[in-house]
Formats: structure tokens, sequence, C-alpha cells
């Protein structure tokens, strides 16, 4: 079941925004398929990620746990979910991460979402860069999986 985002309009309320939670994503579950898939495609297959019996018997974690680089992966998806931004840009790009931190794992089975928060909103030629204040959270955990400071940039022209 998806909830709607929120819509920011225009630039003069993207950079009201500012400082503001702008809101939150829907829960996504992190299944033991999707963890093998994201090692497929990238070739990591450490133990912690695929081998849940080893996983069980030598991991501080007691289970497989998601790949940091998984979870970034979705955060385009879970952005998208909790926020739209209407400035009738020609084109949105990732500009990168000014700060990430893996705080806690993701457990296979648990699910997670993302608050986002843009921090700051900047001119730039061509258009605007967001700074936004991510934090994934983890159903039912007391610190979250993810706190990061992410740049995304919109172009005009």
């Amino acid at each position: 079941m998806s909830s709607s985002p929120k819509t920011i309009r225009g630039l003069d309320e993207l950079k009201a925004a500012a400082g503001v939670e702008a809101g939150v994503s829907d829960w996504h579950e992190i299944t033991q398929e999707k963890i093998n898939r994201f090692a497929d495609a990238t070739g990591d297959h450490q133990w912690i990620h695929i081998d849940r019996e080893r996983a069980a018997r030598e991991s501080p974690f007691h289970t497989t746990v998601a790949h940091g680089f998984f979870t970034l992966s979705l955060l385009p998806m879970m952005l998208k979910e909790a926020v739209h931004v209407d400035v009738n840009a020609k084109l949105s790009v990732n500009y990168g991460f000014n700060k990430l931190r893996f705080v806690s794992p993701v457990p296979s089975g648990s699910r997670i979402r993302v608050r986002a928060t843009p921090n700051a909103v900047r001119d730039v030629e061509g258009g605007v860069e967001i700074v936004w204040g991510i934090v994934v959270e983890v159903e039912g955990a007391t610190k979250p999986a993810v706190v990061a400071e992410w740049l995304g940039r919109l172009y005009f022209q």
C-alpha cells in the first residue's frame, strides 16, 4: 500500500522548506532474496549477507544483514515516495554525499523506511542543489540504519 508523497511546489516553497522534515516513505521489506540478488549484481558474497546458518552461529547480528550499499541503492525510490519536488526541472542528478554513516545493521526480513529533510537549498549554475538530510529507519529498532547528507541537483536548462 503506497502513500502519496508530500509535494513541494516551486523554488520558493522548496527554499522555505529547508530544515523541515519533508516526508516519510513507505516501509519496505528487505528479504533474503533481495539481499542475494544484490550480492549477485555486485559480486559481494560476504557470508554475513548470504549464509544464514553461518550468520546465525558467528555473526554478532545472529542473522544475515543487507549490504550497506544495497540500503543506499534504495534511497532514490524511497525519497520519491516521501517527497515530490515540483519545480519543472529538466533533469535531476545524484551529486553524492557530504556525510554518510551506516549506524546499525538491516537484518534480513526487516522493514526500512526513509525520513527526508531538505537541510539546505543552494543555487548552482543552471539549477539548484538540495542537501537532503536522510535517516533510514529499521522498524522496531532504536537506532537508524543510515544517517546521511545526500546531495541532489535539479537543472532547469
